[in-house]
């Protein structure tokens, strides 16, 4: 493992040092968009950026008989990527005092960004990347990290807001289920972060198909309203400066929530659900709006799950 820092300070951490917010980039755009959001997140948190980038050939990664010469090429490539996402991430952030780390490595990406992820309060990654170093990085890693990540996990789409006075809204997915506790509970803390509005998604309907009528819609709508108002309750008690605005959706979740993306700056969902998100794990909602939406999406997992899950696929 390599390291290198922007401004020049030691970075050398142990086992238990707070990296606080970690983005991957593989010199992609996309990649790059990743690294300016989570400059400013990092920013709004007041913790360290830490960019991490693998110059590791997938084929030939740890291979003995790997020629020394293209690994030292594929290197140097590695350290121009994070230096141009160091600028970038300083440039994001004028007149900040960010502390921003780098750090160059020849693993796989997807095994070291969890293995980060215990020591992270976040982990960002861009939805997809085809990087500098000339082969795809983050199409399969952000739903791999939002499967197996010890913390939670931002997935950036394009050209995102980074404006943290923007007055777009933060949008969260809930479904009655104790997974979606963790859920409501980060998107009212980065709503007053932001001091944006709060929109809570509850979809009645956890089926596709035609857009038929639903019989007696009236009086399911006001008492899934009821419910949800229920189980945003303590979360608004506490957090009185954000203005929260529920929805009852009789469309499915992934279009319902897809909706009221269209003009977000956020949206934070679960990896799990029941309820209106029945049977839905991060295959379905989650791993749908990873691909979909053009906002930013922040998957939270329930504590127990981290604990449960190994990383796999490494």
């Amino acid at each position: 493992m390599e390291e290198n820092a922007v401004p020049a300070t030691s970075v050398e951490h142990s086992d238990h040092d707070d990296l606080g917010i970690v983005v991957g980039t593989d010199g992609s755009e996309i990649s790059y968009q990743a690294v300016m959001w989570a400059a400013v997140e990092a920013d709004m948190r007041g913790c360290p950026l830490h960019i991490v980038t693998s110059y590791a050939n997938p084929i030939v990664a740890g291979a003995t008989e790997q020629n020394p010469h293209d690994r030292r090429d594929l290197r140097q490539r590695g350290q121009r990527v994070l230096a141009d996402a160091a600028r970038i991430a300083a440039h994001a952030v004028p007149g900040a005092s960010l502390h921003i780390r780098t750090e160059l490595i020849f693993d796989m990406i997807i095994g070291a960004m969890i293995e980060r992820s215990r020591r992270a309060r976040l982990l960002v990654v861009g939805n997809r990347g085809l990087g500098a170093i000339g082969r795809a990085v983050l199409g399969s890693v952000s739903t791999a990290l939002a499967r197996q990540a010890h913390c939670p996990v931002a997935v950036v789409h394009g050209v995102s807001e980074t404006d943290p006075a923007a007055s777009k809204p933060v949008v969260v997915g809930v479904d009655g289920s104790a997974n979606s506790v963790p859920a409501i509970e980060l998107a009212f803390g980065e709503a007053s972060r932001r001091k944006a509005d709060l929109i809570a998604v509850q979809a009645w309907s956890d089926t596709g198909g035609f857009d038929l009528p639903v019989m007696g819609w009236d009086a399911i709508r006001k008492t899934q309203d009821v419910l949800l108002e229920a189980a945003l309750a303590g979360y608004a008690a506490r957090c009185p400066e954000v203005t929260v605005h529920r929805v009852v959706s009789s469309d499915t979740p992934v279009r319902a929530l897809l909706e009221e993306a269209e003009n977000a700056q956020l949206v934070v969902v679960g990896s799990h659900g029941r309820g209106g998100f029945a049977g839905m794990g991060l295959g379905s909602v989650s791993a749908a709006l990873l691909h979909l939406a053009q906002c930013p999406v922040l998957v939270v997992r329930q504590p127990s799950q981290t604990r449960a899950e190994e990383p796999a696929g490494q």
